[in-house]
């Protein structure tokens, strides 16, 4: 058996991160409306076949700018694909990992969106994944993050609270019940450089 920190990263079938029950269960308007406005710029890390990016792209509208990622090229092309398809201009989809977004510049970001990101994430990733969170965010932008609980999940409770020091944390959350998911709605800790 792999040692905790060498576990890889695990890989979810599109279709769980885009289908009709997660749109009735897990609305844009309740998830991240609140956090998002016209003009800003944002972040969906883990973005998969675009569930949150295009909702992201229309609020933010063409004043604003989405950068969407995802290690999944085939996840990316599909996300183009539906962004061509409605016109977007706003969003700029990278096959990347979260754990090095170099191509985001420092303090640009107003939202990030890690929903279900860092439980996927191989553990050894989840430190730098913090720190380009850190980074990218403006000193008064905000995060939503959230994670998966039980056996498919690569962060339990300790892990979880790790990953949370990492932040100023503004709210918590047990998320749908039913998903045994945690969430916690964080801002960016400067630290010296």
């Amino acid at each position: 058996m792999a040692k905790k920190d060498e576990r890889p990263d695990k890989r979810f079938p599109r279709f769980v991160n885009d289908n009709p029950f997660r749109r009735l269960f897990l609305p844009f308007r309740r998830l991240i409306r609140p956090y998002v406005a016209a003009g800003q710029a944002a972040a969906d890390l883990g973005c998969g076949p675009g569930f949150y990016t295009i909702a992201l792209a229309r609020t933010v509208g063409p004043g604003g700018k989405v950068y969407a990622v995802d290690w999944d090229e085939h996840a990316i092309w599909i996300l183009e694909k539906k962004v061509r398809k409605r016109g977007l201009r706003n969003v700029d989809a990278r096959i990347a990992s979260a754990s090095d977004l170099s191509f985001i510049p420092d303090s640009s970001v107003d939202f990030v969106l890690a929903n279900g990101l860092l439980c996927s994430m191989a553990p050894a990733k989840l430190e730098s994944t913090v720190s380009e969170i850190n980074r990218i965010l403006k000193p008064e932008g905000r995060a939503y993050l959230s994670i998966a609980t039980g056996p498919w999940s690569n962060v339990d409770r300790a892990a979880w609270e790790k990953i949370l020091v990492g932040f100023r944390v503004e709210r918590r959350g047990k998320g749908f019940p039913a998903f045994f998911h945690r969430s916690a709605v964080v801002s960016a800790i400067r630290r010296p450089a």
